[in-house]
């Protein structure tokens, strides 16, 4: 579904992204780990048309995807949970969620939807006239997911989702996440929460100072002693 080759990018004449390539199979969750800095927020970011990269393919369903604006990714069904939510905190749940739905012009579609993300996180129809900066920092994220669900993603990607979050609903998220895998979507997963995102993934590449330099299936990286210390920080 997703093709990238020898991706470079720089930023301010630093090279952040060096020849990065990887593929994202359909209907599998795909994890991109690394330490902080390692370039993996720089790698969606660019994926979504945020960032434009200095050379390399980009490819989603065989689109080149540096042709296009971020507003055209996000219509070809490449849709990204950013770092920290970025809710708009004084509109409720249900109007953060509608605000999604207008990028797709789609009514019946969007109905469908919300209908989908209700029962998805039974608690966000609870709370659907609440002001978002009033929910839980978990009510919150399943918000952020509930609103990029509402633009109907065939790619979905979940930028540290377990940020901020207490134990308990930390494990409700990655719950989630294979739960939309169970759904058919396909999840291109940045974390730092090396132990849950390696073991519910089909498949891992790890970024350390903006190359990959190890990639497999989770299983196999984590029972390797040496890339765990190394790479894994665990």
């Amino acid at each position: 579904m997703l093709r990238i080759v020898n991706l470079c990018v720089a930023r301010e004449e630093i090279r952040v992204l060096l020849d990065v390539s990887l593929l994202v199979d359909e209907g599998r969750i795909v994890s991109l780990l690394g330490a902080n800095c390692a370039g993996k927020s720089t790698l969606i970011n660019t994926i979504s048309g945020l960032i434009k990269p200095t050379s390399g393919k980009m490819e989603f369903e065989g689109i080149d995807l540096k042709k296009l604006k971020p507003h055209e990714i996000v219509r070809k069904g490449v849709v990204q949970v950013p770092e920290g939510r970025k809710l708009f905190s004084r509109m409720t749940v249900l109007e953060n969620l509608k605000l999604a739905s207008f990028a797709v012009y789609d009514e019946r579609g969007s109905k469908r939807a919300m209908e989908e993300v209700f029962h998805l996180f039974p608690v966000l129809k609870e709370r659907m006239n609440q002001l978002a900066e009033t929910l839980s920092g978990g009510e919150q994220q399943m918000t952020a997911i509930g609103r990029s669900l509402m633009l109907q993603p065939k790619l979905l990607m979940l930028d540290e989702p377990s940020l901020g979050l207490a134990p308990l609903m930390v494990n409700e998220i990655f719950k989630t996440v294979q739960n939309l895998r169970d759904l058919g979507k396909t999840i291109l997963l940045v974390e730092q929460n090396v132990r849950h995102s390696i073991r519910i993934c089909d498949y891992a590449y790890i970024l350390g100072n903006g190359r990959i330099v190890l990639e497999g299936k989770g299983e196999i990286l984590v029972q390797n002693e040496r890339i765990k210390e190394a790479y894994l920080g665990i």
